[in-house]
């Protein structure tokens, strides 16, 4: 079991690390998107400097790298079960350890020399994997607030932290598992914290808005 723990962690942490945004950028365009912009791998920067095609293929992937490690982690721990210390580690649990592992890969890549990007994406890849229709509900709320704002950073921070409201009461009625809580937690204090620059730019009036073009850093 604690080779399954081990191996879920890794899993997780080595496909989050993948940077598509930044292999995306260099096949359609040859550039290295973080010299452009916000500098960020995400979505929104090669949505902004490479287009549509190239920034729903990043989004897409960013999402699955979430997804798939979290998804492959409940498969391979099954109906083992574990105590480490106080805590029971079973197949959700796994599930919450491979996301969050996907989720620091991103954000903390080797490949990139622990640079990386927000999380946002991937957090939301883990949380459809774990709850299909929380996942959609945060989304939709997220992509409300960009279409309303026009800020993707500010649509991406609520979608993102809006999971730990969505879950909190379901969590209490035991329709969902409290894990499932306590990752939408640990992925709402990354997020915000991988958007501090953006915290700042939004409260000063200089953060961009969709549609506005990055330029060369």
């Amino acid at each position: 079991m604690i080779f399954d723990v081990v191996f879920v962690i890794l899993l997780g942490y080595l496909l989050g690390s993948v940077p598509f945004g930044l292999i995306i950028g260099k096949l359609v365009r040859g550039i290295d998107i973080r010299k452009y912009g916000s500098g960020n791998i995400g979505f929104t920067n090669v949505l902004r400097n490479v287009g549509v095609t190239a920034g729903a293929a990043t989004l897409i992937c960013d999402i699955s790298k979430g997804a798939i490690p979290t998804l492959l982690a409940a498969t391979i721990v099954g109906d083992n079960t574990a105590e480490l210390g106080s805590i029971t580690f079973d197949d959700q649990s796994a599930q919450v350890v491979a996301a969050v592992a996907a989720v620091i890969g991103h954000n903390w890549s080797v490949y990139l020399k622990f640079q990386g990007g927000k999380g946002v994406d991937t957090s939301l890849g883990g949380l459809l994997a774990m709850s299909p229709l929380i996942g959609v509900a945060c989304l939709v709320l997220g992509v409300a607030v960009i279409a309303i704002t026009r800020y993707v950073s500010l649509g991406s921070m609520i979608g993102g932290c809006s999971g730990v409201v969505i879950l909190a009461p379901l969590v209490a009625t035991d329709h969902e598992p409290v894990e499932y809580l306590v990752y939408a937690i640990i992925v709402a204090g990354l997020i915000l914290l991988r958007h501090r620059d953006n915290i700042s730019n939004l409260r000063t009036g200089t953060e961009r808005k969709i549609g506005q073009k990055g330029e060369k850093r």
